[in-house]
């Protein structure tokens, strides 16, 4: 895992051998950023950002890379969690907090609002169409989502959103889907 831009630009951060998790690759995860820096997000005036299915931790720490004020990742696969737990004390940066739980639970009760929200589940979770109305809420108490922010959902091509209410725009990078909430 490399680290495209930012304070920490040209890191790698290599897994464990043994790691389940799928990340993003470089060309999406370039893609994915381009799009937020020329449309959604200037990063550096970013308080908040929470990466969901956190996995390799890619997208929390490229967040907190390119400026993010807070950046908290969540995963639930425990030596996933270990790993990120290691890279953070490797960083020794308090932006970036990886956090050990169920991603259905920490939304339940999370009661802060990001400014940014990734999520990448496993392509293959049950429930994975359920997760922008997880995130987002079925009203503006009840969202993880600040005023003016935005919530990227990675997926596979078997998903569409674009009935969903708060779905803005969608962008393909070969088999990597992201589809934008607001």
């Amino acid at each position: 895992m490399r680290i495209i831009r930012g304070k920490y630009k040209g890191r790698h951060f290599p897994p464990p051998a043994n790691f389940k998790a799928r990340p993003t690759t470089d060309f999406a995860k370039e893609g994915l950023f381009n799009i937020l820096e020329n449309g959604y997000v200037d990063f550096e005036e970013t308080p908040a950002a929470l990466d969901l299915f956190a996995g390799t931790g890619s997208i929390g720490l490229e967040l907190a890379s390119r400026g993010c004020r807070h950046v908290v990742s969540v995963e639930k696969d425990f030596r996933h969690w270990q790993y990120l737990h290691k890279v953070s004390h490797e960083l020794n940066d308090d932006i970036w907090k990886p956090v050990h739980a169920d991603v259905f639970k920490f939304c339940k009760l999370c009661r802060e609002k990001y400014d940014i929200i990734f999520a990448d589940p496993p392509y293959t979770l049950p429930n994975l169409a359920a997760i922008p109305d997880v995130v987002l809420g079925t009203d503006d108490n009840s969202t993880l989502l600040a005023d003016g922010g935005v919530f990227v959902l990675e997926h596979g091509r078997d998903y569409d959103f674009s009935q969903h209410p708060r779905f803005v725009a969608h962008r393909n990078y070969g088999s990597v889907n992201f589809s934008f909430f607001q």
